[in-house]
């Protein structure tokens, strides 16, 4: 009678013990790189309604777009025609560096760029000359026309996307090509925005648009060598991704996932002070966009020290340390190894989580997914892929 009573005691404790053990059970957050089709842009629904604890935390790509765009333009209502228009042809000809045609974050800041500068031809975020019309733009005594020179998608010979040292074979091209005529130079990101400058065909006194707030470039804008970035938010970025597996991990519900330490302070009174809203059809948690420009460079950039967020603090000795598996999809990208990882390291530390870091090579999915082993020894796994349309390869893994 008591061999049976073990028997049938041992028999529900491996059963609640397997079901337990489920790592599918765990949270999944992607960052960065929205599971999503490469070509539309359609948000993979597949992959964020893995789980009910699968969600995604980026920033508001779309309204970047549109800040980029504002910043830009609000910018050159100061100038005069004469202090923009450096060849006297009545025309502001600018160039686009593009990161990645096929990249919603790209796609957006292209769009939001061509239609501040009323250059946008049927919404087309292509590169090249025929994808634009010209276009025209408020100054301080005016109009002035505008015309989109030449554009490129900066893609490395090694297969990577985004990529800076394009970006500055390109700008060479292009100033050999239209020469004088180039008054502004505008990129997707700062990394792309510093190699057209490091050009040698590059002038000084050329307006530089890019974007990400990267540490080298918030420099340059304090030193008058960059007009203008527009951050993203980094740090409510990576708060936010590690904020929400401490809530998961620590049993919240699902809505207080996304909303303790968010809009209201969480259990151990942190609360980041930058606006995130949640969009529940895709599962998005989002950091909100700020231009950046030498109006407003001192309230991000000390030479010191990167300022981080106050309303964030360290969790008491009580608090569980959580393990995390984490990957960034290139480690030779100068955001997500300048800005974006160091912001985790410093929330990891906070919030009490140990991160197993992988670094991917920006070109290979397998070169991050061969990496996400021994997957019982984790608490929560947190994704940042090569490509948008990629989601599928991980979540078979984590089953």
């Amino acid at each position: 009678m008591k061999r049976n009573v073990f028997a049938g005691v041992l028999s529900v404790l491996l059963l609640v013990s397997c079901k337990g053990g489920s790592n599918k059970d765990k949270p999944i957050i992607f960052f960065n790189r929205q599971p999503s089709d490469t070509q539309t842009g359609e948000i993979d629904q597949s992959t964020m309604n893995y789980t009910d604890k699968t969600f995604y935390v980026g920033f508001d790509a779309a309204a970047g777009g549109d800040v980029q765009g504002k910043m830009i333009t609000d910018y050159l209502a100061t100038k005069t025609k004469a202090e923009l228009d450096k060849n006297g042809d009545g025309v502001l000809g600018y160039v686009l560096a593009i990161g990645d045609q096929a990249h919603n974050d790209s796609k957006a800041r292209t769009l939001g760029i061509r239609k501040a500068l009323k250059t946008v031809k049927n919404n087309s975020t292509n590169s090249g000359a025929d994808q634009t019309i010209e276009g025209e733009v408020t100054v301080k005594d005016g109009k002035l026309k505008v015309k989109e020179l030449a554009s490129q998608a900066m893609s490395g010979a090694d297969g990577s996307t985004w990529n800076a040292e394009a970006a500055t074979t390109a700008y060479t091209t292009w100033a050999g090509q239209y020469k004088n005529a180039i008054d502004m130079a505008v990129s997707n990101n700062d990394g792309m925005a510093e190699g057209m400058k490091s050009s040698t065909a590059w002038v000084e006194g050329t307006l530089l648009f890019g974007y990400d707030a990267n540490a080298d470039v918030l420099q340059d804008i304090k030193k008058g060598k960059m007009t203008g970035t527009v951050t993203q938010n980094v740090d409510a970025q990576a708060f936010g991704v590690l904020e929400m597996v401490r809530n998961l991990v620590d049993g919240s519900s699902v809505t207080d996932a996304y909303t303790k330490g968010f809009s209201e302070k969480d259990q151990y009174g942190n609360q980041i002070s930058v606006p995130m809203a949640y969009k529940s059809d895709t599962k998005a948690l989002l950091a909100s966009n700020s231009a950046i420009t030498s109006e407003n460079i001192d309230k991000f950039y000390n030479e010191k020290e990167t300022p981080r967020d106050a309303g964030v603090k360290a969790l008491p000795d009580t608090a569980k340390t959580i393990k995390l598996w984490i990957d960034l999809y290139n480690g030779g990208d100068t955001f997500l190894s300048t800005s974006y990882k160091p912001a985790l390291e410093y929330y990891a530390k906070l919030l009490k989580i140990e991160m197993k870091m992988v670094m991917g090579d920006g070109q290979s999915e397998d070169a991050v997914v061969s990496n996400l082993n021994n997957l019982g020894a984790y608490d929560a796994y947190a994704i940042n892929m090569v490509k948008t349309n990629s989601g599928k390869l991980y979540t078979q893994k984590i089953k």
